[in-house]
């Protein structure tokens, strides 16, 4: 394996994370309540604005810098699930935000004054079809009218901001499927309770995921990002972020799979002699190394190219899915090689193999990934 970028950044989160043990996550699992001592370190070391230019108070470092963050979150235990929007969401208003909005939100959202981790996309009719998104905004004076829902919009209840894609143009009266749609920064604050109701939806994991009702919903004028009728494109970069901080978010969960189950298959003893001397314990395990090697250079991959400004669509999805294949076999031969205790809370792996069995699903699914690789790589035809 190529030697990890960042040693540094990553020692420093090594040691962040050594202060979230796994009875920390425990607790809050059994609760499903917010991590937010552990965000609030994160955000005081200034981990989750790495991506924000020094100008603005971040780091100014690239996307390889951000999954070397999350992937040893994932790889300590902890997850990085309650904050990773913090670091791609707010490159909408980064790339195409006005002057004003800059100077306005990024050094807040770096200093951690605001929190920008709400990301208001998908819907219950249009699932992964974005340009079927019915949320409307209607434009009236000087502000906007919104009404619609959005589900699966995971941290709404602890953000301050959330970027809202919403039509400003039905679309059949657009000129392409993917016009008409438009961006606005929502400040959560002055919203709920205003025409924004948030329904907490509980899941078999602690993701602090919601669903959002939009009932005249005034947002002002001043709060659209770029230009009206262009907010898809401008969410495209965002969503390329997003799957290469997510398939780095699957490397640090496959390393510690892998970690906890070599080390198992080391210290356990069954019949006189230790576990992992038996190839059925041990060749499992070896392969789950060589595919979660192999998938760490695809995003390693994506993320050269995204930082370099290259078309990085394809790498980005493709990398997420080896990713996130890679560590789904790996918790699955964990819990296969600790036997009862892999489902026992306390040695934290059930928990770890719920949560990363979300990344087969989210934030793109396997099956729309091999579409793309169909039809716009291979060039065969479309089935939808």
């Amino acid at each position: 394996m190529t030697q990890p970028s960042h040693p540094e950044i990553r020692e420093a989160v090594r040691k962040l994370c050594a202060g979230f043990p796994g009875e920390y996550w425990r607790a809050l699992d059994r609760e499903r309540t917010y991590p937010t001592r552990f965000v609030k370190t994160l955000t005081e070391a200034g981990f989750l604005s790495v991506l924000i230019p020094e100008e603005y108070g971040g780091s100014g470092l690239g996307l390889s810098a951000a999954t070397a963050v999350l992937e040893e979150i994932h790889r300590s235990g902890c997850n990085g699930g309650a904050c990773h929007a913090q670091m791609y969401t707010m490159g909408t208003v980064l790339k195409h935000g006005s002057a004003a909005q800059k100077a306005e939100y990024l050094p807040k959202i770096a200093s951690g004054e605001i929190r920008l981790q709400a990301f208001g996309v998908t819907e219950p009719t249009a699932g992964t079809d974005t340009t079927r998104i019915s949320t409307f905004a209607r434009r009236e004076g000087d502000k906007y009218i919104v009404n619609g829902q959005k589900i699966w919009i995971s941290r709404a209840e602890h953000s301050d901001l959330m970027v809202l894609l919403v039509r400003t143009t039905a679309r059949e009266d657009a000129a392409r499927p993917a016009d008409g749609m438009s961006v606005l920064l929502v400040d959560m604050r002055e919203a709920v309770g205003n025409g924004l109701t948030i329904r907490p939806i509980r899941t078999m994991l602690n993701h602090a995921t919601t669903e959002l009702f939009f009932d005249n919903l005034e947002v002002p004028a001043s709060n659209l990002v770029g230009e009206e009728g262009k907010g898809f494109r401008y969410i495209l970069d965002g969503m390329n972020a997003e799957r290469i901080l997510i398939a780095s978010e699957c490397i640090g969960d496959g390393r510690f799979f892998i970690d906890r189950s070599s080390a198992y298959a080391k210290e356990r003893n069954v019949f006189g002699r230790a576990i992992g001397e038996n190839q059925g314990v041990q060749f499992p395990i070896a392969r789950n190394y060589v595919q979660l090697s192999a998938a760490a250079l695809a995003v390693d991959h994506a993320a050269a190219l995204f930082d370099a400004g290259q078309p990085c669509g394809t790498e980005a999805n493709m990398a997420k899915m080896l990713a996130s294949e890679a560590s789904w076999a790996a918790a699955d031969t964990c819990i296969q090689t600790h036997g009862g205790f892999g489902f026992a809370e306390e040695y934290d792996i059930e928990r770890k193999f719920r949560e990363t069995r979300l990344y087969q699903v989210a934030p793109i699914s396997t099956n729309l990934i091999l579409s793309h690789v169909g039809t716009h790589v291979l060039g065969m035809p479309k089935s939808f």
